[in-house]
């Protein structure tokens, strides 16, 4: 009879990976992150929620292919690298601090380990760490515009539209994410179109064409904007908040999430071959199979336990198609 005691240090090992493990998704403002983190430092960049950042930049990468005028070069790789620190780690950081902010009460109820209803960090601290990264993001948006060259501040004027709608999302009275629609759709918004046109208008000239096609294209993000959801219904619910999974139930919700993520995203695909970019709408199409296969995989069966799962495998065919809908817009260009 073999003895099957594990040995002292691989169990060390496998505690050392999980702590490891638990930290990173501290970090990175995953859920279920509960480790007890105590550097100010690393607390303050799991209030900016890092793994948020990538959507933001990806879609200036789609806007800058979509201007049809990027070139490779020195200068505007840092052009775009600028853009991107912008719309990720300054912007995306100040709107997550300050959801976080007002989301205290509710993430004292669904997740009572956050920075802020664990006591981790102080309200004020909270406070300045928002009016810091604001003012940061401002002067990064007024820096790339003197760089690009604009006679009106484009880049600028799409970052106070851009926090303007993070504030009124998050803040009373207005508070959007109270309403499942609105407050979905102005975060899928955020998402998609404010990075698409800052890439965009800093390497060419944003039209309306741009602007509503995004928007449009926004209604996809809506549908990943509701996957957020499913995570807090218990503190929406307690609080009075209308979230889609409080107002049609968790099965309901998921089947909506799911048919605006693949609809919106096949009527763009449609809109790429009315301007004959048929080889770029194929494309668009492939990428949205794969999505539907993890959607029945995971996300339809149970979306509370699967949300995350669901998102790391089927949200990077979401931003690759995003990539190649700009690429052709931009191919459309030349």
């Amino acid at each position: 009879m073999s003895d099957t005691t594990p040995n002292l240090p691989d169990i060390k090992a496998v505690t050392d990976q999980e702590d490891t493990t638990a930290k990173t998704r501290q970090l990175l403002g995953m859920k279920g992150a509960s480790y007890g983190e105590t550097s100010i430092w690393k607390i303050r960049l799991q209030l900016m929620k890092p793994i948020t950042w990538i959507p933001l930049i990806w879609g200036v990468v789609c806007g800058a292919a979509s201007s049809g005028h990027y070139v490779w070069s020195l200068e505007n790789f840092l052009k775009a690298l600028l853009c991107m620190l912008l719309s990720g780690p300054l912007l995306t950081g100040y709107t997550q601090t300050l959801n976080d902010y007002y989301d205290r009460e509710i993430d004292a109820i669904n997740e009572p380990y956050r920075p802020i209803p664990s006591g981790a960090i102080s309200e004020k601290q909270v406070i300045s760490q928002i009016i810091v990264l604001l003012l940061l993001g401002y002067g990064v948006a007024y820096t790339l515009d003197a760089w690009a060259g604009h006679s009106f501040p484009n880049v600028l004027m799409l970052s106070v539209l851009g926090t303007f709608i993070a504030y009124i999302y998050s803040a009373p009275p207005l508070k959007l994410k109270q309403n499942g629609w609105l407050g979905n759709y102005a975060l899928g918004a955020s998402y998609i179109a404010l990075p698409w046109w800052a890439g965009h208008a800093l390497f060419g000239e944003l039209n309306w064409k741009i602007v509503v096609l995004t928007l449009f294209y926004s209604l996809a993000g809506l549908g990943i904007a509701i996957v957020n959801d499913f995570k807090s219904v218990e503190g929406d619910r307690q609080l009075g908040l209308q979230s889609l999974p409080v107002m049609f139930g968790v099965q309901k919700a998921a089947l909506i999430c799911v048919v605006m993520i693949d609809v919106f995203q096949g009527l763009v695909a449609g809109y790429l071959v009315s301007i004959h970019q048929n080889l770029y709408a194929a494309i668009l199409v492939l990428l949205i199979i794969p999505q539907i296969t993890f959607q029945d995989m995971y996300f339809l069966r149970d979306p509370i336990a699967n949300d995350v799962k669901y998102q790391a495998s089927a949200q990077p065919f979401l931003v690759l198609g995003m990539l190649v809908t700009g690429l052709a817009l931009g191919h459309s260009l030349i």
